[in-house]
Formats: structure tokens, sequence, C-alpha cells
């Protein structure tokens, strides 16, 4: 009898000890989980990259191509177009002895030489981008620079008047601004001239910035495309600090980057870092490492949102998220001595998750600290039963 009663003790606590097995704690997916989710071919699309120094490479270049150089060009200078709003003054010369502009009622004058000068009233661009000249007519002046606009009322007046000579100036700019807002001392509209603007001639106009440098951010909009860099790197290499063009929209993002780290890291919290970014080897520094007593040193994971064509995915066609990006999990194997190399020049980019996974041994001792927590009680009760 007693010996029914001590199996029936045991059988209960090894059911117990299986049924606890699927209920072990757990920080995350283990490193055979999480190369399983590429194997499963999920409906999710993850695909799952091993960091090697060719894939740090090209990542960095195209985080190169993204610069305001390559993306909008840092070669062309503005020239000032004209648009509706504008208003323009218009000069005429000619020679004498016929004037054809010769009415009191507009300002005219003879001047040295027998020439004689005309200066029409000034007149505004109107919704149709057109300005009326006498003798011309009506003329096409929105989107026409002054010097084309002039060379127009030329061709418009030959045969009329005697060699004709025409000046448009100028005089109330409303369409050539470029815009800078966000963090900077005053939010302004600033006008372009033939100087050729930059960015940091819009930041100096609106009073400078009002964060640390290093913590800033500018995104250039220009019509519909948009692109983001440091603050600091416009700051450092004069290449990207490009001519404004008209409709330009500055925007100075204070917007701390961070990434997240999880798992067997030696702190388990969102990490903030610079916007120049910083490398794989940095980002562990800064969550504090892998934990000797649980991390697994081959399973290091860093999650991440990428653009498609970032890489050729091994899971082709790759499948994307509502907003056109790929879930993409990176692999190093910090086993590998050659890892540490790499994981100097593998970027960590803005909201970044990376995450450690306990190593097998680890798991092992939660097993069995289960397995003792159940079978400890189970032998004692027993022994007393005896």
């Amino acid at each position: 009898m007693h010996n029914k009663s001590t199996s029936l003790l045991m059988c209960a606590g090894l059911a117990a000890v299986l049924s606890g097995c699927s209920a072990i704690p757990a920080s995350g997916p283990t490193r055979h989980q999480v190369a399983a989710a590429n194997a499963s071919r999920s409906a999710a699309g993850i695909q799952v990259v091993d960091v090697t120094d060719d894939v740090a490479r090209r990542l960095f270049a195209e985080r190169r191509n993204s610069d305001f150089e390559s993306t909008f060009g840092g070669s062309s200078a503005f020239q000032q177009q004209l648009g509706v709003g504008d208003a323009v003054e218009v000069a005429i010369w000619e020679a004498s002895p016929a004037i054809l502009f010769a009415s009191e009622q507009i300002n005219s004058k003879r001047i040295a030489g027998g020439s004689h000068v005309t200066v029409l009233p000034n007149q505004v661009i109107d919704g149709s981008g057109l300005i009326s000249v006498p003798f011309v007519g009506a003329l096409k002046a929105a989107g026409r620079t002054p010097m084309q606009l002039q060379q127009d009322i030329v061709r418009g007046l030959r045969g009329q008047a005697h060699d004709p000579q025409v000046i448009v100036s100028l005089v109330r700019n409303e369409t050539s601004y470029a815009t800078i807002v966000g963090d900077v001392a005053t939010s302004s509209r600033i006008p372009l001239t033939a100087r050729g603007e930059r960015l940091l001639d819009a930041l100096a106009t609106a009073g400078g910035v009002r964060q640390p440098i290093g913590k800033l951010t500018l995104q250039l909009t220009r019509s519909r495309t948009v692109a983001s860099l440091p603050l600091e790197s416009v700051i450092r290499d004069p290449r990207q600090n490009i001519p404004l063009h008209s409709g330009d929209v500055v925007t100075v993002l204070f917007q701390p980057y961070s990434f997240t780290a999880l798992g067997a890291t030696g702190k388990n919290e969102e990490v903030n870092f610079e916007t120049r970014g910083i490398t794989l080897a940095q980002a562990l520094a800064r969550s504090g490492g892998l934990q000797d007593s649980r991390s697994d040193a081959q399973g290091v994971f860093i999650f991440r949102l990428e653009d498609v064509g970032a890489l050729d995915w091994p899971q082709s066609p790759a499948r994307t998220t509502a907003d056109g990006k790929v879930p993409v999990v990176y692999r190093v194997n910090l086993r590998d001595p050659n890892s540490f190399f790499v994981a100097q020049s593998f970027m960590i980019d803005n909201k970044d998750l990376l995450y450690v996974s306990n190593a097998p041994i680890a798991e092992l001792q939660k097993f069995l600290n289960v397995v003792f927590s159940v079978a400890y009680p189970v032998i004692t009760g027993v022994q007393t039963f005896r």
C-alpha cells in the first residue's frame, strides 16, 4: 500500500514537471527559434540575414547614398524664377528718332545720346502667370527668369520700336522663398536670391538652433522628395550644405535616436544615441554587453524594418509591411573573432531592436530548477509518508 501511494505521488510530481516545461520563463526566442522563423516562410515574411563584412559594407553604402548631395544634387545654382503674385518693373530703351513709348501718361524720358527710356508701372503677375506690355500684349511671366522675360519683350517689340533694349527687375518677391521650421530660434520664410542661399544660411537666418548640434537632424522637403541628415554631417561635409530651391522646407528635428536592448544583455532598456549614428559594437557596450551567465554569443540579433532594395533577400520576392518595409533579423555570431571587426562597421539604425538570446545551458538550468522545485517537495512528502 505504501509503495502504491509512493508511485502515485511520484507520477503526480513527474506530471507537474512535464507540464511546467512549456511554462519555463524566457526573455524571448532562442537562437534556433529565430532561425526557424526564416525556414518556416511565415506570413510575416521575416528575412534572417547573417551579418558579414559584405552585408555591412552594402548597408553602409546605402546610408551614404541617402545624403543631400546624392538625393538633390549639390551643384545646381538657384535661378530666380518669377511666379504668381510677384511684382516686376519693366524698363524699355529705344533709339531715336522714332519713339514708340512717348506718351506723357507713361514714365518716359530722353537720356544722353538721343535714346529714350520708358519705365512701365509695376505689374503683378496674375493668376494665369501673365503680365501685359503695351504693343506686345500678354506675356507668360510665371516660370520664367527675369532675363528670359526681357528677351521675350524684346522679340515682341522688334519691328515696332527702334533698337529696343529691355530690363526686367523683380520689385516684390512673393514666391522665391524657402521655409525653415522646427527647433530653431525663429521659424521664418527666407527670400532666395541669385547669391544662392544654402542650408546653413537658412539656419543662420532663423537665429540658429535651440538644442545641441549632435542631437539634431535636418530634414529637407523638395516637392515630393524628403531626405534627412544629421546636422553635424552637414556642418562637417560642405558638399551636404546644398543650395536651396524655391519652395524648399527645412525642418530642424530634435528627436534623439534610440535602440531597444532586450534579452541576455547587461540592461534591458531604450538607449539613446547621437544622430551621427553608432556601430553594433558601441550598441552592445551601451547596453551593458552580454551576460556571461546566460547569454548565447551565437544568438545576437538586430530586428529591423529595412528598405526593399537594401539587400538581396534570402526569401524572394520579399514580403513587405503595409508601409513597404521588409521585416529583417540580422544575425551575429560573436563566437567568431571576425564578427568583432564586422560589429565595428555594422551601423545601428533608429528604432532598431537589439536582442541576445539565452544560451542552451541557461535554458537547461532553468528547467532543472523547475524539476528540483517540484521534485524536492514530492520526495520530502514521500519520505514523510513512509
